[in-house]
């Protein structure tokens, strides 16, 4: 199953969590702690409110850099990165969580295209909905893996997946923080 069919099929606390996951992987772009987003996933394990949390995360994570650098590919990722927290749904219905995964899925594989030190491989856009990574870059095509890996969680364990959803984050979010750091040691 394609990551576009497994994203048809997840429920509400699947695509919540796509979604979010997708936007943590990212946070290394936002200046933020690594835990700013951790309120919003004990929302979601417990199926709170999380507006409150979400209206934090806002304040908390900001697009950083240079106002002058606007066409390197870190300030691209940042806009992109910020895009997904900007487009959270306050309230987590099925519509707006749909839409947001879906958004968070595309541009979470954009950020990691930008940032991709190989020079060669597609942008995994329409890995999403063949399923095949070949001819996607390495990065992109680790990404691509980690959001079906989210998916596959929450469908075969529910909210006991999100464990595993949060733990694949992290995972993904030191890699791209390694990328990152790397980019900017390469411009210093």
């Amino acid at each position: 199953m394609t990551l576009v069919e497994r994203l048809a099929q997840a429920d509400d606390r699947a695509l919540a969590a796509s979604a979010l996951a997708c936007l943590d992987r990212c946070v290394p772009l936002l200046g933020g702690d690594d835990e700013a987003l951790r309120p919003l996933w004990a929302a979601l394990a417990d199926s709170s409110d999380w507006s409150q949390h979400l209206d934090k995360a806002c304040g908390a994570l900001t697009a950083p850099g240079d106002p002058d650098d606007t066409g390197s590919a870190e300030t691209e990722a940042a806009t992109l990165a910020r895009g997904m927290l900007d487009a959270a749904p306050a309230d987590r219905t099925a519509d707006a969580l749909r839409a947001w995964a879906d958004t968070c899925s595309v541009d979470a594989l954009r950020v990691h295209r930008l940032l991709d030190p190989a020079t060669e491989g597609t942008d995994g856009l329409e890995a999403r909905g063949t399923g095949g990574t070949e001819g996607v870059s390495p990065l992109v095509a680790a990404e691509l893996r980690r959001q079906i890996a989210v998916l596959d969680l929450l469908a075969e364990h529910g909210a006991a997946g999100l464990r595993g959803a949060l733990e694949a984050s992290v995972e993904g979010r030191r890699i791209l923080r390694a990328v990152v750091s790397r980019r900017a040691r390469g411009r210093g």
